[in-house]
């Protein structure tokens, strides 16, 4: 991982540990949000760390299992890291389905925040 510019090493390592606690144990979500940070969850707005943690945690599955394809990562002018994510998800007995999510990476004291997310499944309505 060394040869990969700083931003691919950071989010990179971002991705990795966001979807291990979110598959793992979601109520630990906050640790990675401030109290600026806004989500976007199908198109349902939360804004602070608060509000997103609760829609988190009480998403309606039990088990949630991520399988990242395809991630990039791009350093932004005032010194953030933007994150795209392509990938398949696997909730409880429900099929396999794709997502895509993007995050705004900004450090602030030192450790690497969430200040935005952006998330949805790729789901196509062809009727």
């Amino acid at each position: 991982m060394g040869d990969k510019p700083i931003w691919e090493q950071i989010g990179s390592s971002f991705v990795q540990h966001y979807y291990q606690l979110f598959d793992t144990d979601r109520t630990q979500l906050g640790s990675i949000y401030i109290d600026a940070s806004c989500l976007t969850w199908e198109g349902q707005q939360f804004q602070g760390k608060a509000a997103i943690v609760e829609k988190l945690s009480t998403l309606p599955f039990t088990k949630i299992a991520h399988s990242i394809t395809a991630q990039d990562h791009q350093p932004t002018p005032d010194s953030c890291i933007l994150s795209m994510v392509v990938g398949q998800l696997k909730a409880d007995d429900d099929p396999i389905m794709g997502f895509h999510q993007s995050f705004i990476l900004k450090n602030i004291n030192e450790a690497w925040v969430c200040t935005n997310d952006m998330f949805r499944l790729a789901l196509h309505n062809f009727g």
